[in-house]
């Protein structure tokens, strides 16, 4: 038997401005909103382990401290780099250095909160749901 990533929990002051966000980008939908002001986002109409990895929004007044030692790569299912380039850009990414050259076949950008993530060139097909 194995293990299999089903959630990835991302802290945050504000989780529901990176839920609207990553919503957004993923075509994820709200899945649950905790008392504590936690959010669960992930592919609509799927059980846990189906459709995809969950982002849980977790409320923390943490500082982010420094570029993170993970971050999540994304790639366009339906245009091209540089036209999803652009729609991140219009749903409040912004470029992020982290030290890349310029030479990179990927964009590093960040969330509305400075989280890193990665925009690379490849279009991948839609998750099944």
């Amino acid at each position: 038997m194995a293990c299999r990533i089903t959630e990835l929990v991302i802290d945050c002051r504000d989780p529901e401005t990176l839920a609207e966000f990553w919503c957004a980008v993923l075509d994820y939908a709200v899945l649950e909103r905790e008392d504590n002001g936690d959010i669960e986002i992930g592919p609509a109409g799927t059980e846990l382990g189906e459709g995809g990895i969950r982002l849980v929004l977790s409320r923390s007044d943490e500082p982010k401290r420094g570029k993170l030692p993970l971050h999540l790569d994304v790639n366009a299912t339906d245009r091209d780099q540089d036209e999803e380039l652009q729609r991140l850009f219009d749903l409040g990414a912004r470029t992020a250095d982290v030290g890349q050259t310029g030479e990179e076949s990927w964009h590093v950008l960040a969330d509305p909160e400075g989280n890193e993530f990665c925009l690379l060139r490849r279009r991948v097909q839609p998750a099944s749901r």
